[in-house]
């Protein structure tokens, strides 16, 4: 089972910079790494219209498989409003870490799995402090350090290699 991890934060706060340089970091490392992302636009789909896999999907055809030279892309069909926590993890495959980006409910519901909360303000500390358990660390261009020494502050665009430290020892428990 890997190690998940959410990354929480709000919008434009920096969280897709966050797991990319941790991702950067981890992947140089050796770390078979996933990253799932919630993306809330309803109508947003990663087909396109008139392209072969749309008009597969359109046809009726409920998983499209398309196979490039150096990437394979799967669609599903499926109602994800019914998609649990455990179907998202069963999509990244066999992975060290799964960063979770965007699923908040469930980072707020889910006490099992660490957050790294990425913030802007003193607000935001706060509200993270409240709502979500356990806080692996903070980062983001807030220093949560003089509000809450007790958790590790990284930040990300300066240190990467502290942050991946951090999560790294998660997996090697």
């Amino acid at each position: 089972m890997p190690v998940v991890i959410s990354v929480v934060g709000g919008k434009k706060s920096g969280k897709t910079t966050t797991i990319e340089y941790v991702v950067k970091d981890l992947a140089r490392r050796g770390c078979k790494v996933a990253v799932a992302k919630y993306i809330p636009e309803s109508d947003f789909t990663i087909d396109t219209e008139g392209k072969d896999t749309w008009r597969f999907a359109h046809a009726g055809a409920k998983v499209i498989v398309g196979v490039s030279s150096d990437e394979v892309a799967t669609i599903e069909k499926v109602r994800t409003a019914d998609f649990s926590l455990d179907d998202v993890l069963r999509k990244c495959g066999d992975v060290d870490i799964v960063f979770l980006e965007g699923f908040r409910k469930l980072a707020v519901l889910d006490k099992h799995f660490p957050k790294i909360v990425v913030a802007k303000s003193t607000e935001d500390v706060e509200e993270a402090v409240e709502a979500f358990e356990p806080i692996l660390a903070f980062s983001g261009p807030y220093n949560a350090e003089r509000d809450h020494p007790e958790i590790p502050y990284v930040n990300v665009l300066l240190n990467p290699k502290k942050l991946a430290d951090v999560v790294e020892k998660l997996v090697e428990k």
